[in-house]
């Protein structure tokens, strides 16, 4: 299922990675979180290699099950490219809606 990843004081989104049931076990046991690679098919604890680990402070899923919200205390950069979060520098234009009717 889809995890996102957010900073727990300051509610920043830092990215979306995968977990089964194994990988969440596995964070909730260990207090790092732990992903799964469907590309690779194995398990991978973030900051092993990087040193940029993800210490969880709170776990939740979603009202349906099937996503999860994991809040952390992120060391370092939490994307791959070294920067602090995954969604730097990529907006896409958008139509905005209306603004809300007043009550």
């Amino acid at each position: 299922m889809a995890a996102i990843i957010q900073q727990h004081d300051t509610g920043e989104v830092l990215m979306l990675g995968w977990m089964d049931d194994e990988a969440l076990r596995r964070t909730l046991t260990s207090g790092r979180v732990t992903f799964w690679s469907r590309s690779r098919q194995t398990y991978w604890r973030k900051g092993d290699t990087s040193g940029h680990q993800q210490l969880v402070r709170s776990a939740a899923r979603d009202c349906d099950g099937d996503a999860l919200l994991i809040q952390v205390h992120q060391v370092g950069a939490a994307c791959h490219t070294g920067t602090r979060t995954c969604f730097d520098g990529r907006a896409l234009p958008v139509v905005e809606g209306p603004a809300p009717a007043d009550a």
